[in-house]
């Protein structure tokens, strides 16, 4: 395969896919607007930030797959790769401990005003009397939006320094994410307004998506405490800029921020916010996941999904759809020989039955196999019946796909 890295990625990652026969290109200096004339004959692009826009799908010749190397696809037009049948994965919880290391590095920097002490230090003054007044971690509350796997490590490392947490409840959260959430004492609660005034900390990690964009608006803000801590390691289009101006004017709030609205995309630029320059604000520069831990994991996962791409495999993939569709099953046990399934496909095609997704499995010995096949459209008993009298076909069954025989 011929890879493309828009963006910078550890030498490991290179290395390791060039040990493996594939060819590697790095041009992290690519900009979004320039990559889709850069894209002809790659079959794969890794990025980290760089957007991917529709016209990268619609211009690319050999385009198969692109790999996020870190978990949120908020800048890659998913819908635009499904249409061109191109797989888009990412690397979920790959950077989670890091994160959520800078998430509390945060909070402890805010909490002890180290930014503002050092800086005097620097500068030759001594004030012990004005940092000592720190309110402590042990004994408050932190609200934590977003229990995935970045949000259950900043759990753990806050109930070590003896936080109590707190969580909103939903009826979809999966098994594990319940379990590890009993195990932390996370407590769960119904609603924003319930769980806004009851923290003295309040750290965000959603994805940007529609219902989370300008999530801390004004009512947000309104409803934490004064002097409250709001932290942001997840994405800066979540919070109302102007809003939380205001508040940490009007009302004494603090911050703790790794992103911001309209952050330079390039790794050094000049800029300037207002936001980030305020006194209340311990900033940094949309590094939670730049450790070199992080992107070790991030290298194994990249070379992981191509390793499992060339075997046909689709791990991590975010465009396909999570559950089998179509209104019906077919099952077929056959010889594998060359053509069974094309006759097979051949009747389907004839009965207007679209396949909507398909495995053949051969047993051991190599000598039979069985072809399980979703397929959109009634399925006639006539149609079993021409199937199974097909050579070298040795049976035939059907199911709807909710599971009836």
């Amino acid at each position: 395969m011929r890879v493309l890295f828009a963006d910078s990625v550890g030498a490991s990652t290179v290395t390791r896919l060039e040990e493996r026969g594939h060819t590697c290109v790095l041009d992290p200096g690519l900009q979004s607007g320039d990559l889709a004339a850069n894209l002809a004959g790659f079959d794969a692009l890794v990025v980290r930030s760089t957007k991917v826009g529709r016209d990268v799908f619609e211009r690319a010749d050999r385009l198969a797959l692109v790999i996020r190397a870190g978990a949120g696809t908020n800048t890659i037009d998913t819908e635009a790769a499904a249409a061109r049948g191109v797989l888009v994965a990412n690397l979920p919880g790959r950077n989670a401990a890091a994160v959520a290391e800078l998430t509390m590095g945060l909070l402890i920097a805010v909490d002890r005003r180290i930014v503002d002490a050092a800086v005097d230090l620097r500068s030759g003054r001594w004030d012990k009397k004005s940092y000592s007044a720190a309110r402590g971690l042990r004994g408050t509350t932190l609200g934590i939006l977003g229990l995935g796997s970045i949000g259950l490590e900043v759990a753990q490392r806050a109930a070590a320094f003896g936080m109590h947490l707190l969580a909103l409840a939903k009826p979809n959260r999966r098994p594990h994410v319940l379990a590890r959430a009993e195990e932390l004492r996370i407590e769960m609660v119904e609603s924003l307004p319930e769980l806004l005034p009851a923290c003295d900390t309040v750290s965000l990690h959603l994805p940007s998506s529609p219902a989370t964009i300008g999530l801390v608006d004004r009512s947000f803000l309104d409803l934490m405490r004064p002097d409250a801590i709001l932290l942001n390691t997840s994405r800066g289009e979540l919070v109302d800029e102007d809003a939380l101006l205001e508040a940490l004017d009007g009302k004494g709030l603090r911050a703790g921020l790794d992103v911001y609205a309209g952050e330079p995309g390039t790794g050094a630029a000049e800029w300037t916010s207002r936001l980030a320059q305020h006194p209340r604000v311990v900033g940094t520069h949309h590094i939670g996941a730049s450790t070199q831990q992080a992107q070790d994991a991030i290298a194994d996962g990249v070379v992981e999904i191509i390793d499992a791409f060339v075997k046909g495999e689709t791990p991590n993939c975010v465009n396909l759809t999570p559950s089998r569709i179509g209104s019906a099953t077919l099952t077929v046990r056959h010889l594998d020989r060359v053509g069974v399934l094309a006759h097979v496909l051949d009747l389907l095609s004839r009965n207007r039955l679209n396949v909507e997704q398909m495995q053949n499995r051969v047993f051991r010995g190599g000598d039979a196999a069985v072809a399980t096949i979703d397929v959109a459209g009634p399925v006639s008993e006539d149609l079993l019946a021409d199937l199974g009298s097909l050579p070298d076909v040795f049976g035939v069954s059907a199911a709807t796909i909710d599971g009836t025989a």
